[in-house]
């Protein structure tokens, strides 16, 4: 037989909470639907005021979770649950948590400001942390690279804010800087001119700004011209390798030399005489 007393009070008991827990129900099904509709309102938002793809992924997540970390303290509350001591707990819990993922934190902080700042973008090459390659994707943490030798490498977020980053994908130009050395013994001016006539005949140099051909250091063995033209960050590399070669071959048909590192050691005579003396004793 059941004790009449205590089903009395069960009764009560749900009769209280139903509908604390019917609403708290309510609160969860229709919150998660509203902090998804949010999140797609907050990415479709960011797209069409232009920013970058990564950044409205990130925002709209955030919403997300920051939405169902909201109306899960509000079903608790429709409980009857003092949600300020469960606040302190998450609090605590939080902090524990950072103290223990400090680095994570770090580079999801730094990919915050990468997606923020923009300093470069998907396709673009850069140098980031002394690692230097074409970006494929941004993340929250960490940033995918693929190098010029066709290796995929992921640099954390925090290497790349903390160190200098370099874009030379960000500017439509560049300068292509090069040396030549010539002998002392060949002619400077004839030289001037295969450099000159170089640079004129590569279609891919721009006109302007105008290319700088002038002498710039009389060195130990040899005379230093630099080259500088200017072309589209695009075709970089490939003029580069273009006048290099299409001068190295120009300067040996003219006969003028590209000299290698030497020194002139003079021996004086008296130098010379002294132990020539010495063996004849």
């Amino acid at each position: 037989m059941f004790d009449i007393d205590w089903i009395a009070r069960l009764q009560e008991v749900v009769a209280g909470y139903a509908p604390r827990a019917v609403g708290a129900a309510l609160i969860l099904v229709l919150g998660f639907f509203a902090a998804r509709l949010l999140s797609k309102l907050v990415a479709r938002v960011t797209r069409r005021t232009g920013l970058d793809a990564t950044l409205g992924a990130f925002l709209g997540n955030l919403t997300y979770f920051a939405a169902l970390a909201f109306v899960f303290l509000a079903a608790l509350d429709r409980l009857g649950v003092n949600t300020t001591s469960f606040a302190a707990v998450v609090a605590a819990a939080g902090l524990a948590i950072g103290l223990a993922l400090q680095d994570s934190l770090g580079n999801f902080a730094a990919g915050f400001m990468l997606i923020m700042l923009r300093p470069f973008s998907s396709g673009d090459f850069v140098e980031v942390a002394g690692i230097a390659g074409v970006v494929e994707s941004i993340s929250i943490f960490s940033t995918s690279l693929r190098t010029p030798d066709n290796k995929a490498i992921i640099v954390p977020n925090g290497s790349i804010v903390s160190d200098n980053i370099i874009n030379y994908s960000r500017k439509d130009t560049r300068r292509i800087d090069l040396v030549f050395g010539i002998g002392y013994d060949d002619n400077l001016l004839e030289a001037r001119q295969i450099f000159e006539r170089i640079v004129s005949e590569n279609p891919r140099v721009l006109d302007e700004p105008a290319t700088v051909i002038a002498v710039d250091e009389l060195a130990d063995s040899s005379v230093n011209f630099v080259v500088r033209p200017w072309v589209a960050t695009a075709d970089y590399f490939a003029v580069r390798w273009e006048l290099i070669e299409a001068t190295k071959v120009a300067l040996d048909a003219a006969g003028i030399s590209i000299p290698y590192p030497q020194q002139d050691v003079h021996l004086h005579g008296s130098a010379v005489a002294a132990p020539a003396a010495s063996a004849e004793a």
